[in-house]
């Protein structure tokens, strides 16, 4: 069972926490994870890319010149795939890129991706996140107090307005609920900060 430090609001150390096993503590699945990171790219496309076909680019309509004795290549449009301004063979067309993946291998990846975190000590626990103000300063110096440097994921239990809105305007800072983490925002930002509700609760979901 892993331990981590808990810490609070000014860097200190104010105790101890056991994460669960099956949440922090299984091995890493790169597969799992691979798979899952494509499929969130994926399901994020919009797919909107579109191009023309000989059908649909105008003009064309006459035949350049006659079928033989021109000493020319045969041509039936000056808008076929192989003129300037002719239309695209084989072009891409609106589309939609999202797939689906079974929820077990889902959950495995996202399992992977925190245990990773515990294992490379980019997990920091704290015992409670609250401000008395929406203030951006105040968010910065308990970062700093944390020694948090590198980009950060923030997961609070529930929202909270003064938090969110003093987050935002930190550059390489995302907030994010126990219900709205991903496995590709978990790999994206290099420390995990968590409140200690939060992982009561993500233990309590994932298990």
């Amino acid at each position: 069972m892993p331990k981590v430090d808990v810490y609070d609001m000014t860097g200190s150390v104010v105790g101890e926490y056991d994460l669960k096993d099956e949440i922090f503590g299984v091995e890493v699945n790169e597969y799992a994870i691979h798979q899952v990171v494509l499929n969130q790219l994926a399901n994020k496309r919009q797919g909107t890319q579109s191009t023309k076909t000989v059908s649909e680019v105008r003009g064309g309509g006459r035949k350049p010149w006659r079928q033989k004795g021109t000493g020319r290549a045969r041509q039936g449009s000056i808008r076929s795939a192989q003129w300037v301004g002719g239309g695209v063979a084989l072009g891409p067309k609106p589309r939609s890129y999202k797939y689906t993946l079974p929820k077990k291998l889902k959950r495995l990846a996202l399992k992977s991706a925190l245990s990773g975190k515990v294992a490379d000590n980019e997990l920091i626990l704290i015992d409670q996140l609250t401000l008395d103000e929406i203030k951006t300063k105040h968010m910065v110096e308990i970062l700093k107090n944390l020694n948090i440097n590198e980009k950060v994921l923030v997961v609070i239990d529930q929202p909270d307005e003064k938090i969110q809105k003093s987050i935002r305007n930190i550059p390489d800072t995302k907030i994010a609920f126990v219900n709205t983490i991903n496995v590709y925002d978990i790999l994206k930002y290099e420390k995990f900060l968590v409140t200690k509700a939060a992982v009561s609760k993500i233990e309590e979901v994932y298990a």
